[in-house]
């Protein structure tokens, strides 16, 4: 079978970004500056991203590029004979299933909450009519698996269209719509009533964010703020999985991959950049905690849109925007989860997308059902659920160890990459 490519370099591009492009860019990216000095974790990241992020990046792309094969095959087209690395390229494709067991729910909730501003269901609650409604859709196992299911639905079907005339087509439109819609809650972020307090903290430097009461925490607080900027310019590419491979298998060989890796990762830090234009200005101007993770988004941003003039219309552009930049992820790893199916068993493209749409609804029932009547399964402590045992595994265990496999496959002797190395 021909393996397909991208029509043009933009749809590459957006495609790509759109993967790294995800949830974690809009609250996790704020609520982790808010932890860790605001401006001062801002150069960390950047630097860490540069330096760490778009090498593995580059490198997950030259392996998908050069074997012109989906992450579960890639490594059996290029290891060296005997060796074992292809077994990696099986732990990537359960990652991709296992990180939209828990992805699509959530897409779910941004995807019902637009429709709950859009209908004006949220509007005129008072704070603790906001974090009812909350607590009642997390209740309400029947709600979340229809939108789960909704998005699975429409976004299988997406990709059995093909990656130019689905994938590729919708990206380039969602992808667009989505930073203009950005923009345009960052100015209103930015105009708000004390507004210019919340850019400050978010980008000017400031040492006393990270002093402590002692040299010994001081020190401690340093240490975490780094931890968590490389942590933060890891997660947000998306590596380590096989979810950008694909992407550099569809790439022509005349692009460069250094210079595409760069483009990604700029798109990508202006996401979450600008994700921290509307929120930290919004937040400070209703003396809102930034740091305070998911109830950010549906609990406390709702109350502040309910406080806002045109608060309906903002909030609908809030959640709509959330949607969009979710979604995007799950194309492009639907995208993967198809291609690996169609490698590995031959598959058209239909029926991969067919069968995918049952498996992912199945894998996705239990983070559901981790709300409520799952709700005594804690498996990570008092408090927590499904989603945070899925969601331990992919961002602590299968991407930084996925990367780093990546990054001996390409440089160590025993690899693909080191014969490639000029000199």
């Amino acid at each position: 079978m021909k393996r397909e490519k991208f029509k043009s370099r933009l749809g590459f591009l957006l495609l790509s970004a759109g993967c790294a492009i995800g949830i974690g860019n809009v609250w996790r990216f704020p609520y982790v500056v808010g932890q860790h000095g605001g401006g001062l974790f801002v150069l960390l990241y950047i630097l860490f991203l540069v330096t760490v992020g778009v090498p593995v990046l580059t490198m997950e792309f030259a392996i998908g590029r050069a074997s012109r094969k989906s992450s579960v095959k890639a490594y059996g087209v290029l290891e060296p004979k005997g060796s074992k690395w292809h077994i990696h390229g099986n732990i990537g494709m359960i990652g991709n299933y296992i990180l939209m067991a828990f992805y699509t729910s959530v897409a779910g909730w941004m995807l019902y909450y637009f429709y709950r501003f859009a209908t004006g269901e949220l509007e005129g609650l008072e704070p603790e009519g906001v974090s009812n409604a909350f607590s009642n859709m997390l209740n309400q196992p029947a709600t979340m698996t229809f939108w789960m299911v909704v998005i699975v639905i429409l976004g299988f079907w997406i990709c059995s269209a093909g990656l130019q005339k689905g994938v590729e087509r919708i990206t380039k439109w969602m992808m667009s719509a989505l930073l203009v819609i950005m923009i345009m809650l960052a100015v209103n972020s930015m105009f708000l009533p004390g507004g210019v307090e919340g850019i400050k903290f978010y980008l000017v430097p400031d040492l006393t964010q990270i002093q402590g009461a002692s040299a010994s925490e001081t020190v401690k607080n340093v240490l975490g703020m780094l931890s968590a900027a490389i942590n933060q310019s890891f997660f947000t590419l998306s590596l380590g999985i096989g979810s950008m491979l694909i992407f550099g298998s569809y790439l022509d060989k005349e692009r460069t991959l250094l210079g595409e890796s760069m483009n990604i990762a700029m798109l990508d830090t202006f996401v979450a950049f600008v994700s921290g234009l509307i929120i930290f200005p919004a937040c400070i101007s209703y003396n809102v905690p930034v740091n305070s993770g998911p109830p950010l988004i549906f609990i406390t941003l709702p109350n502040v849109f309910n406080n806002m003039t045109g608060g309906r219309l903002w909030g609908s552009l809030f959640f709509l925007f959330m949607s969009f930049a979710a979604f995007s992820t799950i194309l492009a790893v639907f995208e993967n989860l198809m291609a690996c199916c169609m490698d590995l068993w031959g598959w058209t493209r239909k029926r991969a997308a067919f069968i995918n749409v049952f498996v992912v609804i199945a894998i996705s029932i239990p983070c559901v059902l981790g709300f409520n009547l799952l709700s005594g399964f804690t498996p990570r402590g008092p408090g927590s659920c499904v989603l945070d045992l899925e969601d331990f595994i992919v961002s602590n265990v299968l991407l930084p160890g996925g990367s780093l496999i990546y990054l001996l496959f390409c440089v160590s002797r025993v690899g693909w990459g080191f014969k490639k190395i000029p000199g």
